[in-house]
Formats: C-alpha cells, sequence, structure tokens
C-alpha cells in the first residue's frame, strides 16, 4: 500500500496521519495535481491518494478541493473543510483513531492551507514555527523528496520544539527568511495593477524568484485578486498560473477552482492553479483576466 500526495505541508501532514492510519510498506509516491489531470502519474490500484484530483485506480481518495470533488461515489472521504488533512483526520476519528496528539499539528494545517492568516504571520512568519517550517516545502524538480519524507517521519513522533532543534531545518527556515526579503523586491520590479487585481509576470527572468506566497497581499491591500505568472518546465513550452484572491480584501467574488477548472487546472473558490501551453497562455490569461475584472460570484 503507497501514499500518494502532494509536496506542501497540507500533504505532509496528510502523509503522517495516513502512516498511523494504514499499514503502508511502501515509499510515499509525491506528484503535482497537473501530474494527475495530464495522466502523467501512474496510480495504482492500492494507493490511497490525499490532497489530489480523483483517479478511479486508487483504492483511497482524501480531498477537500471544491474543483476535484467527483460526481460519483468513491472510496474514501471529500468536504469542503480547511485542509485535506482535516479530512482524514476527521475520518479516521470516527473509526476510532487518532487521540489529541495531532491537535495543534491539523489546527496549524488548517490555518496554512486555507490562507487564514494575519497580516503579521505573513510579514513576520520566522515567528511562527509551523509557518515557517511550511515555506521550506517547495518543489524544484523533486530535488527535495528525502527532505519530504524527513518531515513525514518528524511530524509523526516529534513536537515542534524538538522538530526545529535539527539543523538542516533550523538552515532552511533561515533561508526562507532571506529569501522572502529577496522576493518582495522582485514582486514590486515585476507586477502590475489591472482593476484592482495585481498581476505578476515573471517570464522575462532565466530564475524564477520564490518567496512567501502572501506577501503579495500585503504588498497590494488595494487588490482582491493576484495572479502569478511564469514558465513552466524546460523550453518555455508551458506557462504556469496561480490566482489567489487577497486574504485581507474581500471583495473578490470569482469562484477560482471553479473558474480554473475550464483550463484544464483547479483549486478552492479562493485559490488555484493551472498550466497553460506556451503559444496560447496569453489569449487563455486575458479571458481569465476578464472574467475576474468582471468580479461576479459565478466564474
Amino acid at each position: 500500500m503507497r501514499i500518494v500526495t502532494r509536496p506542501d505541508f497540507d500533504g505532509i501532514v496528510c502523509a503522517v496521519l495516513l502512516y498511523k492510519a494504514e499499514n503502508i510498506d511502501k515509499d510515499i509516491k509525491w506528484v503535482e495535481p497537473s501530474e494527475i489531470q495530464n495522466g502523467k502519474a501512474h496510480i495504482l490500484k492500492d494507493d490511497i491518494m490525499a490532497n489530489l484530483p480523483y483517479s478511479p485506480n486508487c483504492s483511497l481518495w482524501f480531498d477537500h478541493h471544491i474543483s476535484n470533488k467527483p460526481k460519483d461515489d468513491f472510496p474514501g472521504a471529500f468536504d469542503i473543510a480547511p485542509s485535506a488533512a482535516r479530512v482524514i483526520y476527521e475520518y479516521y476519528k470516527k473509526k476510532g483513531l487518532f487521540d489529541k496528539q495531532y491537535d495543534e499539528l491539523i489546527l496549524n494545517t488548517d490555518i496554512i492551507d486555507a490562507a487564514d492568516l494575519t497580516r503579521d504571520q505573513v510579514q513576520h512568519p520566522e515567528n511562527y514555527p509551523y509557518i515557517i517550517l511550511s515555506m521550506t516545502i517547495k518543489n524544484q524538480d523533486y530535488q527535495d523528496i528525502a527532505y519530504w519524507n524527513k518531515l513525514v517521519d518528524l511530524l509523526k513522533e516529534t513536537g515542534i520544539d524538538l522538530i526545529f532543534e535539527d539543523l538542516e531545518i533550523k538552515r532552511r527556515c533561515a533561508g526562507v527568511v532571506d529569501q522572502n526579503i529577496a522576493y518582495k523586491k522582485h514582486l514590486i520590479k515585476h507586477t502590475k495593477i489591472v482593476n484592482n487585481i495585481s498581476i505578476t509576470d515573471f517570464r522575462s527572468l532565466d530564475i524564477v524568484p520564490d518567496g512567501n506566497r502572501f506577501l503579495t497581499y500585503s504588498l497590494f491591500p488595494q487588490c482582491h485578486t493576484s495572479i502569478k505568472i511564469r514558465f513552466d518546465g524546460p523550453g518555455q513550452k508551458y506557462v504556469q498560473i496561480s490566482i489567489g484572491h487577497n486574504i485581507f480584501n474581500s471583495h473578490g467574488h470569482v469562484n477560482i477552482g471553479n473558474l480554473l477548472a475550464k483550463f484544464g487546472g483547479g483549486g478552492h473558490a479562493g485559490a488555484g492553479g493551472c498550466t497553460l501551453n506556451a503559444r496560447t497562455a496569453d489569449d487563455d490569461i486575458n479571458k481569465i483576466l476578464k472574467i475576474l475584472v468582471r468580479n461576479k460570484k459565478k466564474g
């Protein structure tokens, strides 16, 4: 039996819970949602999927993204919850598993994945252990698989204070702080405002900057929605876009997950992403932007 999940904090916590709840005898398979959507990920019949679009090949599936809700019956659980980890946690608690050991972890996973953050948490994540830890999780061509697995092992048994005694985690968290300082400068330089929507376009850069994805909301508080654009993969054949409603500005009404599902992506009502063909990306982005500018609840 194998866990198949996404390399973000929610996916890592999903793996922690599934290791405790099920008889997992294979290494975790880490995949991005687009790899499920385009059929690149091979799902086996005994796989347990979490925090990903549904595949009928799996034996159990858990998720919370509105765009991924199947029309037919499926094994597992789905709910519009703050995190996929919360869906798993409640599913197995009904079966008599889990005590209060993971309450704090699940609560913080909810906060992080639902972006239920304060301005101070966004601007100073180093003061909030779970938040800064979540920011060390990045997918750069699957180079960090050993680190993701390490976090799963640590979070299964170790309290957050002891986790931060690990030298690698200390180093990565310090790196995140430095990276966020540089990222703020990139956001200011490469962002334009259109009808209260911030559009950050990194396609002109050889190396795509990375950093705190919530910084744009505090930098451009007048904007209710943000769009980030960058090339995806070698050869500049694909363009990846990420869209999110400003967590400090409640005037964005379009259901982003449903909107991006029309372009081969998906996500939540308040955030999502998709990958576009570079040849038609600008046309697609303009179509998406027009819908966001209209700002109607039915996206």
